[in-house]
Formats: C-alpha cells, structure tokens, sequence
C-alpha cells in the first residue's frame, strides 16, 4: 500500500502514534479472525487512523501465517483476550518485516508497498499500545518480553516456523494444495504475487474524457502514470482517489486492468438491450455504458451495493432513463424479468475472488475449502436462470474474479454440455495475477445463442 506512518512523535497533534496504530490494526485482525471482512472493520476504524491502520492490517494479513506460528511457539498456550492474541501477530509481523529489511534508514517511506519501521520502534510502540487499553493493560509485559525474545532469537524461531507449510507461503494449507494441483508450474508464483499490492488502475471514462486528457492533468499535477492498453491508466504509486485530477468531474472510474476487459468482450451496439447481472459497485456497468447508447438494466441482491452502483453512475454522467438499477436475485429471473429477452448478458458471477487476494489479502483467511464448491453451485444456477432470458443470437459473457478452475474453466465447459443451444466463442479464457502481467486473476467465457 502507498501509506507512509509516522513514528511515535507526539510534537505536532495532527501526527498519529504507531502504538495507536497498532492498536487499531490489531482491532481489524482481530476482526477478520473472527469473519468480518476488512473492509467492513476498516470502514469502522476512526478516520484518523484510518490510512495508516490500512497499511499495517494489509500487512499483516500478508504475513498472518508467519505470525501465527511465530505466536504459538513463543505462546504456546493461546492467549485467553483475542485483542492480545492479535496484537501479537501484528507486531510480530511488522517487527519480522523490521529485522529483514535491516533498517532505520527505511523507516516509514512514503509509497513503499510494505511498512517499516526499526525493530525497537515496533517493540516500544505495542508495549504502548498495550499500556493504552485497559483490557490489555495487564500483558504489557508479556508483550515485551515476547516480541525482545523474537529479536534475540530470530533465526532459531523463525526456521521453527517455517517448517508449517501455512506460515511458509501466508495461506490456507487447502488453499496451496488447490494452486498445486492446478498450476504445478507456476503456484509457487501465484502465492508470491498475492503478497505484493497490485498497480492501481483507473478505466478513462469516454464519455467525458480522453487518455491522453487525463495523463496530462496528472503529469500537471506531479503524478506519473502511464497508459498499458486503449483508455486505460495505471499509476506509479496509489494515491488517494479525490485527489487525482478528474475525480468530480467523472473523467475515469478506478478499476483493474483485467476486470476493465468485461466491457469490451462483451458485444453492444446503441439500441441493445442488456443485462448486467451483480452488477454492484458498477464498474462494469458503466463501462458498457460508456461504449454504447443501450437500454441496460443492473441486477443486485443487495440495496446497499445497488445504492453504489447509482452514485457512481451519477459521478460518471451515466445515469439516464434506459438505465434501470434492479434489487433482485439474479437466479430468480421469475421475481424481476419482464418476459423481454436480452441482446447481450454480463454474468459477472459471485465466487470465491481468489483472483483478488494482492487487492484483498483478508480473503484467503475469511474462505473455507467448502466456499469453492458452494459458489460454483451458486454460479451454474445463475448461469442458466439468466440463459432463459437470452434471445437467440445473442451473447452472455461469463466471468469471475477466481483462479480456482471450479469457478471458471470447468465452469465453462460443463455449460456447454448443458445447453445444446450455446457456442463458445474467443475469449481470454483464465488470466492468472502473474508479475509483470498487471491485471488481477480472472476468467471470462463468451457465449453465443443460437438462432
């Protein structure tokens, strides 16, 4: 992540105490350990803190395999407050990260990916940090004397450590198996690549602007960016999103490389009607918008996600009245289709978003190995709901945010084996989230409707 923290220096008050963010790093772990989101955690977190608490919870999801261990030798017996038992992990792996990088001269540098800060500054600010919080009052020593023994011990503790699969690569042991067993060449890859933080990439709304528009402005304003593909942007380092040129004025949408694929695979001319099938936040949405005058109706089961992909159509200039926003069930076309048949279908499927791990590191430690299964039984019932509303001679496009080959490639040929009446067109098929690629990890399935 591109946030830079700030050591415990408390001459000026607009500054933020690393002991404050650990404490509410360890908050959002703690959380996630019990199946919240990050997000959802993050969204609570005090707006303050917020960056810098972002910075360090990503990190320490990153390495909550490593941490984990780490904690269970040096504690073996669980600790009774699981605040504890997450601030431990926490400054485990800041303080890990710390000692590797060897340095002070790193410490707290805006843009790096990964937070750094002197192995003393760690320990000193989670001792703080649990002298701060009454609950945590008490283990303050404990605190202390587990991450000092970590610095005196390191090398025998962390090659203990690493002998679990699970803290070697930060994932889920079914969850290498299945990268194992689908990608023999290239797993050990894909674990790597979702440590690092992807590329943040905007999609260049047409309607209101151009590339080469928005490079300039940003060029203007000091930001390097350059531009990858057609009315795409990816910048050098994030930066916050209302302070890029071009925000209010709806000249571009963020959005990853590869998902910015859907709205060209997807045939549409002025005139069509289409549907866009969990269509929340809308990106997607707008992007076929942007591409053609089409009467498109977008589907989602929740209010609250369907409220966000109106406010970003809104942002965008998009929202017009051949556009209806729809809070249903995509599976349950009874319950919302009007008996009009679709010119082109976008079934950007629920999955497990494997594919999405770098942007979302929570996710592999919130999924279970019976969520694959669950979601590919979700996604073939979708899937054929909504052919029923495809007339002939149109087109479906499926897609997910999944590496896993049950969510895409598999899913994709037991399809067409189920339905005499579908072609399988030219399609990326499965993009892995590989370095020097760009894009996150996505499968996309075109279909044609015989007629």
């Amino acid at each position: 992540m591109g946030f830079a923290l700030v050591q415990d220096t408390p001459s000026r008050s607009d500054r933020i105490s690393l002991s404050d963010t650990l404490l509410a790093a360890a908050q959002n772990v703690q959380a996630v350990l019990a199946g919240r989101s990050l997000s959802d955690s993050l969204a609570a977190t005090a707006a303050p803190l917020r960056a810098s608490a972002q910075a360090v919870s990503f990190h320490a999801m990153r390495r909550l395999g490593t941490a984990t261990a780490l904690r269970e030798i040096l504690v073996p017996r669980k600790p009774a407050s699981a605040l504890l038992d997450a601030l431990l992990k926490v400054a485990l792996a800041l303080l890990d990260t710390a000692v590797a990088a060897a340095g002070p001269d790193t410490v707290g540098t805006p843009g790096r990916e990964v937070p750094v800060y002197a192995p003393h500054t760690v320990v000193d600010q989670a001792v703080r940090a649990a002298n701060g919080q009454k609950k945590l009052r008490p283990f303050k020593g404990l605190v202390n004397g587990v991450l000092r023994r970590y610095l005196r011990e390191r090398p025998v503790i962390l090659a203990q450590a690493m002998r679990d699969p699970v803290a070697q690569y930060n994932h889920p042991g079914w969850w290498v198996e299945h990268l194992q067993q689908a990608y023999p060449s290239q797993w050990r890859e894909l674990l790597a690549a979702a440590d690092r933080p992807g590329p943040m990439a905007l999609r260049v709304n047409t309607r209101r602007a151009r590339a080469d528009q928005v490079l300039d402005a940003f060029r203007a304003a000091g930001i390097q960016a350059d531009s990858p593909m057609p009315d795409a942007i990816v910048l050098a380092e994030p930066r916050p999103v209302r302070a890029l040129p071009g925000f209010e004025q709806g000249w571009w949408s963020v959005q990853d490389l590869s998902a910015q694929l859907a709205g060209r695979l997807l045939p549409v001319a002025d005139g069509m009607r289409v549907l866009d099938a969990c269509a929340a936040p809308g990106g997607k949405t707008a992007h076929l918008l942007e591409r053609a005058d089409i009467r498109l109706t977008a589907l989602d089961a929740d209010a609250e996600r369907l409220a966000r992909v109106g406010e970003n159509l809104d942002r965008l200039g998009l929202r017009h009245a051949g556009v209806e926003l729809v809070r249903a069930d995509a599976a349950d076309p009874g319950s919302w289709w009007d008996g009009e048949p679709f010119d082109a279908i976008l079934a950007d499927v629920p999955c497990t978003a494997s594919g999405v791990v770098r942007r979302h590191p929570d996710i592999r430690w919130l999924r279970r190995e019976t969520d694959v299964a669950h979601t590919a039984a979700l996604q073939r019932r979708i899937v054929d709901a909504l052919w029923k509303t495809l007339k002939p001679g149109g087109h479906l496009l499926y897609a997910t945010c999944s590496i896993f080959p049950e969510e895409g490639e598999r899913q994709a040929q037991v399809f067409v084996g189920r339905h005499a009446d579908a072609v399988r067109l030219k399609a990326p098929g499965q993009i892995l989230p590989l370095p020097g690629r760009g894009g996150d990890g996505f499968f996309y399935a075109l279909f044609a409707k015989k007629g």
